[in-house]
């Protein structure tokens, strides 16, 4: 049975920085590539980044480019989000997700498995 456990959320006040873990069982981990999501109620979910299997390639969104920073450890099938200078209008419900090809999840594709999320939530 496949599992993807995210953690490390919480409140935060802007400016500060909250990391995110999201931990994968049930699966060899670095063949796939990994994606965090982020969604807010009302509005569309947004990729906010992506690395691939071996971690040479990474995508950010630029409404978090430069402040997020996207890792992961295959040893300890493990995918990372840091977030630093966060801002009120990250607040949102961060998911992890997996899919094998790291060119589909950057063409939009669908996830093969998603994580429960973990809220984030920054105050101004």
């Amino acid at each position: 049975q496949v599992q993807l456990v995210e953690s490390g959320g919480g409140l935060v006040q802007a400016g500060g920085s909250l990391r995110l873990s999201c931990v994968a069982s049930g699966l060899t981990f670095g063949t796939y590539a990994i994606s965090w999501l982020r969604q807010t109620p009302g509005k569309e979910r947004e990729r906010v980044a992506a690395i691939s299997r071996s971690a040479v390639n990474t995508y950010y969104a630029d409404s978090v480019k430069g402040r997020f920073t996207i890792s992961r450890d295959n040893a300890k099938n493990t995918v990372y989000l840091q977030m630093n200078s966060l801002k009120p209008e990250d607040t949102a419900v961060y998911y992890c997700a997996v899919r094998r090809s790291y060119t589909s999840i950057i063409l939009g594709g669908e996830y093969d498995y998603w994580g429960q999320g973990t809220q984030v939530t920054v105050s101004s």
